[in-house]
């Protein structure tokens, strides 16, 4: 098979093989690293194949049998060992230069540390093996390195054994007592500084926690430690799941493609979600780090002790794993603000790629590049069907899944199917029906009328369900959707809050003993990840903005409002007439701001107007031009009409020390100066008095409107005080990225030569270059196709260092549908560009031609 066609999950077949144990011992020197790999084989079933093993970019030195030399051959990257015994010892010696592996996946450098990347495809690159997730084997690793540099030698597991070698030398045995799949194994070799903690388990165990961090940044790893800390306490107490190794270590590197990897009891992480302290971190970087800790620790259980059987079944682990994570913050936090954070991720991104060229189920049905597969589908949407069958079957139901799931399926690999039966036998609801969201893509649209008869104190909301089509060209079913709704009252009562069981194309739901007309907030919560379609007027909007018992749905009604005013002025532009704004529009608002009883945080929230991408992704085609200047019109009147009440809230909110303080009083000030210039004071001020980032980088935020020379003062200071932070560079660059100005491509061109930037490093790459494509809507779509080339011009570079990174920067490329013919050709010119490279790699090539075959 070619690797640029595609597998399919209806081919799945078992493994011929299995690996029950695997003994790794590694030589580790600087371009000349050895790998040996001693394997227990044995047959699965009567048959007579060769065993066949997976390999890539790395070089083979020898293949025993037995001891003896092994009769083999090396096909297609394949290693075949020609052998017709039952079980067998298997010893393959391998070599490779990690200084050299650009790709980040496998064994490689990550400044002047050892670390490996094996999810999904990477074991391949370390050592030839059965490298797929259905094949759980026991794993022992020695790791041989020179003294100096690397007094630290990690792999999975307890420590069993260390020495010396030599005087030079020295090396540490791992034993890791739980089965596998390779994909979970992890190295880490280097000199780091080290926080150690320690934490009780329920039952009394007690277990060592390490987090190692570059030198010098010892301070800045107390949060993720404390992080973990209430990861194991959360599992324990709300999913009775107990930590089951003597050491939980988490190693923070600057060179990774993702954000933090479970490997059993090694989590690699991105520094970006392991160091934070208060003047170099944002409270959403403190935020961030928690979840992403919480997300890798709880996957100990939904995704090492039960892993996949196989990839198409990514979600199993992810969105399980994702939906723990979000409870686990909202446990801790507020919850409503949690849910928005993840409604927006829903609606931005993940409809996007619903409606886009790469639109898959949560279990995709075939695949070229698995490293593609790493997506909002899966794991946001995945997310969002555990949560849809956390509503259907209630906390109780699901936590006997929980554990019946465990019960059946500790130490195997599964399928999507293993959990849903086992929340349908622990609840005994039956979920046939409701099985479709995982093999069916695209996002529903709901559409809702109201009827009501005062006379007969009727009410009835009449809901279809409607699925577009996408590219797999799939029939689609009517899906099981939970409809959360709240009726209120005229004065604001709450009359019924209910959750409608659709399940039909069309369905009549029927509400009597109502005399007075009720106002109905739909989809409270977002119980169900699809569009609605209602047809709300400014008053019912207001309405549910004032009264709703829901939070969240106060803040849905918000951006329906919001929502509301931009497609009217779009309107206007178009028919050439004069843009206005309902006052009734800027009152909400105002009360808002002023409504004391609400929590903070919320306000913020309501404050974070939407963005032009969240907007596009509101209608099927989209007048970018006209909806920029209807945004940008919308914004400075809703400003300029709650001016002093901004002015007032802000003045408040200065000397509050917590983080909704912070987050309302920053919208405050972005605000303020949309209104007036002369408020760009105030954020010099925040800027020059801040002891915190959260308040510096608010204030660099809110000039970033436009380039101005008060902007280019601070951003120069913000520089200079920064150049030597990585991760607070990274900040800095992203606000260069979304500089809404003619000059944001030439200063990005100029800022690839910064000596702070690098393209090799992703943190870099996803900072600049890919916040400026999906960010940057007006400069990325320009007219006159620069946006287009030079992310093109880009993605070039990339294909070659470092595919998988381009694949996540192409994205908004490939999403050109939306758009007016001019740019749509533009970007399918660019798309076209990539296409003909004589060497694209397969993770660019899957994207880029199924873009180009649906156009």
């Amino acid at each position: 098979m070619s690797q640029l066609e595609p597998k399919y999950l209806k081919d799945y077949q078992a493994p011929l093989f299995t690996i029950s144990h695997i003994d790794l011992a590694f030589h580790l020197a600087d371009a000349q690293s050895t790998v040996t790999a001693t394997s227990q084989v044995i047959r699965q079933g009567e048959h007579q194949e060769w065993l066949t093993l997976d390999g890539e970019e790395i070089q083979l030195t020898s293949v025993k049998v037995n001891g003896a030399d092994a009769d083999y051959q090396v096909l297609d990257g394949k290693l075949v060992v020609k052998s017709t015994l039952n079980a067998f010892e298997l010893e393959i010696v391998t070599q490779q230069d990690p200084k050299a592996n650009s790709s980040l996946e496998g064994l490689y450098m990550s400044d002047g540390a050892y670390c490996t990347q094996c999810e999904a495809e990477g074991f391949r690159r370390i050592t030839y093996f059965l490298d797929r997730p259905d094949v759980l084997a026991i794993y022992t690793v020695t790791i041989t390195a020179p003294n100096q540099g690397f007094p630290y030698l990690l792999s999975n597991g307890n420590l069993i054994e260390k020495g010396e070698l030599d005087a030079q030398h020295h090396y540490v045995k791992w034993h890791d007592p739980f089965p596998k799949p390779a994909y979970l194994f992890a190295l880490v070799a280097g000199d780091f500084d080290l926080l150690e903690d320690e934490y009780q388990t329920k039952s009394g165990r007690q277990v060592k926690l390490q987090v190692f961090v570059d030198k010098g940044n010892l301070h800045k790893a107390h949060h993720a430690i404390a992080s973990l800390k209430k990861s194991m306490k959360w599992d324990e107490s709300r999913f009775n799941l107990e930590y089951d190794l003597d050491i939980y270590m988490i190693v923070a590197v600057d060179f990774f493609n993702m954000g933090a990897m479970e490997n059993k009891g090694l989590n690699v992480f991105n520094t970006k979600y392991v160091l934070a302290d208060k003047r170099s971190a944002t409270d959403d970087d403190y935020h961030g780090i928690e979840s992403v800790v919480g997300h890798e620790y709880f996957h100990n259980w939904t995704g090492n002790r039960v892993t996949c059987r196989d990839w198409f079944q990514l979600s199993l682990k992810e969105g399980l794993t994702v939906f723990r994570d979000q409870e686990f913050s909202s446990d801790l936090g507020s919850r409503a603000v949690n849910r928005i954070h993840a409604i927006r991720v829903m609606k931005n991104q993940q409809f996007a790629e619903d409606a886009g060229p790469m639109a898959h189920p949560i279990r995709p049905a075939s695949v070229i590049e698995m490293n593609n597969f790493y997506t909002v589908t899966v794991y946001n949407k995945g997310a969002e069907v555990i949560r849809m069958m956390h509503t259907l079957i209630g906390e109780v139901h699901f936590q006997a899944g929980m554990a019946l799931y465990f019960e059946r399926h500790d130490g195997q690999a599964v399928t999507c199917d293993d959990f849903v039966s086992a929340m349908e036998s622990a609840s005994g609801v039956d979920l046939t029906q409701f099985r479709l969201w995982y093999s069916q893509a695209g996002t529903p649209v709901v559409s809702v009328e109201e009827a009501f008869d005062a006379v007969k104190g009727v009410y009835q909301l009449s809901l279809s369900q409607m699925t577009p089509q996408t590219p797999d060209k799939l029939d689609k079913l009517p899906l099981h959707i939970p409809f959360d709704i709240e009726l209120l009252s005229p004065e604001g009562e709450t009359i019924l809050s209910q959750v409608l069981n659709v399940t039909e194309s069309e369905q009549t739901f029927t509400f009597e003993g109502i005399f007075h007309q009720p106002v109905a907030s739909l989809l409270q919560n977002f119980s169900a990840p699809v569009r609605l379609k209602f047809d709300y007027s400014i008053e019912q909007l207001v309405h549910i903005m004032t009264y709703a018992s829901s939070e969240v749905a106060r803040w849905e009604a918000s951006v329906n409002l919001f929502s509301h005013a931009i497609w009217d002025n779009v309107a206007h532009l178009q028919a050439g007439t004069a843009m206005v704004l309902d006052p009734r529009i800027v009152d909400a608002f105002k009360g808002v701001i002023l409504n004391d009883a609400l929590d903070k945080a919320l306000v913020a929230e309501i404050l974070t107007l939407p963005s032009l991408s969240s907007l596009i992704e509101q209608v099927a085609q989209v007048d970018l031009d006209k909806l920029s200047l209807a945004r940008g019109f919308a914004i400075e009147q809703i400003a300029q009409g709650c001016e002093d009440e901004l002015l007032a809230r802000y003045r408040e909110l200065v000397s509050i020390d917590d983080a909704g303080a912070r987050a309302f009083k920053n919208k405050c000030l972005a605000l303020l100066i949309e209104s007036r210039d002369e408020y760009q004071s105030l954020a010099v001020t925040q800027f020059e008095q801040a002891d915190n980032m959260t308040n510096s980088i608010g204030a660099l935020l809110a000039l970033n409107a436009e380039a101005s020379s008060v902007r280019q003062d601070l951003m120069t200071a913000f520089e200079q005080t920064w150049i030597d932070t990585p991760l607070v560079m990274d900040k800095w660059f992203s606000l260069q990225a979304l500089l809404n100005d003619d000059s944001c491509i030439d200063n990005i061109k100029r800022l690839l030569e910064h000596s702070a930037f690098s393209l090799s490093n992703p943190n870099r790459v996803r900072s600049l270059i890919g916040m400026f494509a999906a960010g940057n809507i007006n400069e990325f779509h320009r007219l006159d196709g620069r946006g287009y080339q030079f992310v093109t011009d880009i993605l070039i570079k990339l294909n070659s260092v470092n595919p998988q990174v381009a694949a996540r920067v192409i994205t908004p490329l490939i999403q050109f549908k939306k758009f007016d013919e001019s740019r749509q050709r533009l970007m399918k010119a660019s798309l076209q560009q990539l296409l003909d490279l004589p060497d694209l790699s397969k993770d660019l090539f899957e994207k880029v031609s199924k873009a180009l075959e649906s156009a």
